[in-house]
């Protein structure tokens, strides 16, 4: 997410020694006040120190938060810093699963860019899944998260987290994974044993590009072609394709009239190449008929991943977490 690929020493190198020294100038004029002394003249700006440490955040990487499966799954954090001594701090958390075609997620490419809602006063946890190559079949994707959302209210006075206060956000597969976190809180069938005592509910969830119907994707040919998906899906099912498994896993199975929902907010690019833009559409067709609050977002020429992200993009995401976490900035 908010990739950027523009390279800060490509952009150095290609400026000319004229518009340097320009720079340099405008900066030092700005300067204030001046002061001189043995005949050299000092430019001096005095700003005030951060006591509170406000803006500044601190990344705690692969902590484990599951061992029950025989496979030592980690999550990535990022904390907003808080001063010492500090233990009245509980800051809103943010679930966070990167897309791997429920794979196992890479999240060393999100850091740089989830470090600003970390900055901006939220936990982030990157967590990980096991994958469907090594033998862990759907739904144990959606199983591993849940229960990395319940250890994370194990270790809220740890970790100077709100419990009550927590979101999903995921891209592509991540994001499938994210609204089914909105929609099957606590449900016993994708549950463990581990951290049993708590809830793995949210309370929003930001969707980017997800797979909400899993047969009517499979059945999409998209630009990789049927063959690769069918592969995927194989061993997403355990080795043969299993519709009542897919129908499990697709959001727009868990959306019916008489219930309550979280709060969403789905974006999409509509030149989407992998995931179609129709599999947003159709979600959030759903969950308006059934009275949910639901936002749309559609990126114009946003492919999947690339161009698709912006700073108008994360500033929608922080007013929407801000809203419902009831941070109001000056």
């Amino acid at each position: 997410m908010f990739h950027s690929r523009t390279s800060l020493v490509a952009v150095c190198a290609g400026a000319s020694h004229t518009a340097f020294r320009q720079k340099r100038n405008r900066i030092r004029d700005f300067f204030s006040p001046r002061h001189k002394r043995s005949g050299m003249e000092i430019h001096m700006l005095k700003i005030a120190d951060n006591p509170t440490l406000a803006g500044l955040s601190s990344f705690f990487p692969s902590i484990v938060f599951s061992t029950a499966t025989g496979t030592d799954l980690t999550l990535d954090l990022l904390l907003p810093q808080t001063v010492e001594g500090d233990t009245a701090s509980r800051f809103p958390l943010i679930i966070f699963i990167e897309g791997s075609a429920w794979h196992f997620p890479e999240n060393n490419w999100e850091i740089p860019q989830l470090s600003r809602l970390s900055c901006s006063g939220y936990a982030v946890a990157l967590v990980t899944h096991r994958n469907i190559d090594d033998g862990h079949p759907a739904p144990a994707y959606l199983m591993d998260v849940k229960t990395a959302v319940r250890f994370m209210r194990a270790h809220a006075e740890e970790y100077h987290v709100d419990p009550d206060r927590v979101y999903a956000f995921g891209t592509s597969s991540g994001a499938n994974a994210a609204l089914l976190l909105g929609l099957t809180g606590d449900m016993e069938e994708f549950r463990t044993e581990e951290y049993s005592g708590f809830s793995d509910s949210v309370c929003g969830v930001i969707d980017c590009f997800g797979p909400t119907d899993l047969q009517a994707f499979l059945d999409w040919p998209g630009e990789e072609g049927s063959l690769d998906k069918q592969e995927t899906f194989r061993a997403f099912c355990g080795g043969q394709l299993d519709p009542a498994l897919l129908q499990k896993c697709s959001p727009v199975h868990y959306v019916t009239q008489g219930r309550d929902y979280v709060p969403f907010l789905i974006a999409h690019g509509d030149a989407d190449p992998l995931v179609p833009f129709s599999q947003s559409e159709h979600l959030v067709s759903l969950l308006e008929q059934a009275g949910a609050e639901v936002g749309f977002i559609c990126v114009e020429n946003g492919v999947h991943e690339g161009n698709f992200w912006s700073q108008p993009l994360y500033d929608i995401f922080l007013a929407f977490l801000d809203r419902l976490s009831g941070i109001r900035r000056g």
